[in-house]
């Protein structure tokens, strides 16, 4: 496995990462690898739309009714009262 060694740290960010090793169960060196290996996750590849995201994120709730487009159209305030 390769190794890194990062220099020129500053001090409260190794604060930080620690804090969030502890509060993850981690040593930090291992909480360091996952946000590495979380950053780099989806290099290279190809996401699906965001509304297909959506689409699939949502789809065991029953939600059948497609939303309508509103690309071009004025924006305007919610109406909370109906």
């Amino acid at each position: 496995m390769a190794q890194l060694l990062v220099r020129h740290l500053d001090d409260d960010v190794k604060a930080k990462l620690q804090r969030r090793a502890r509060h993850h169960g981690h040593s930090t060196e291992e909480e360091v690898r996952e946000i590495l290996r979380n950053a780099v996750r989806d290099e290279g590849g190809t996401r699906a739309p965001l509304g297909s995201r959506f689409a699939s994120r949502f789809a065991g709730l029953g939600l059948t009714q497609d939303v309508p487009e509103l690309r071009g159209e004025q924006a305007r305030p919610a109406d909370l009262e109906s």
